[in-house]
């Protein structure tokens, strides 16, 4: 079992399999909040849905329509279980807050190095710790 440390920004507990990226996420152009997939060409993740998924990336990239898109994807119910991203920015944040998942920044590690797609992960925010529970 892997765990991090960082920094709880919105409040809730929740499990899931984990979707990495090392990529920056692009908020308008870059998801399709509708389906909850990433529609951006040449993202590492391009067509990847999201739902569901402990959503695990460096950060925002893009205008700060970021939140809006997000907000949607709670909306429309197509929002990521949680996420963990590394670099705080006020679009990222922003958009956490709207979209109402636990959300955890600041690990004392990089998750996007550790964490892989489909591990099994549980992001307690309350407390600020990430968890990885198993392998894919």
């Amino acid at each position: 079992m892997l765990t991090f440390s960082g920094r709880g920004i919105v409040p809730g507990v929740a499990s899931g399999p984990a979707l990495v990226s090392t990529e920056p996420i692009s908020g308008f152009g870059g998801i399709d909040p509708a389906r909850g997939v990433v529609i951006e060409p040449r993202h590492e993740l391009f067509g990847e849905c999201f739902t569901g998924t402990v959503l695990v990336f460096p950060g925002a990239k893009g205008s700060s329509g970021w939140a809006g898109f997000f907000q949607s994807t709670r909306l429309m119910g197509t929002a990521p279980l949680a996420m963990v991203f590394t670099t705080v920015t006020t679009k990222a944040v922003l958009g956490a807050i709207v979209t109402r998942v636990p959300t955890v920044v600041e690990c004392d590690r990089d998750p996007t190095c550790l964490i892989r797609t489909g591990d099994r992960v549980r992001v307690d925010a309350d407390a600020g710790v990430v968890t990885v529970l198993g392998g894919s």
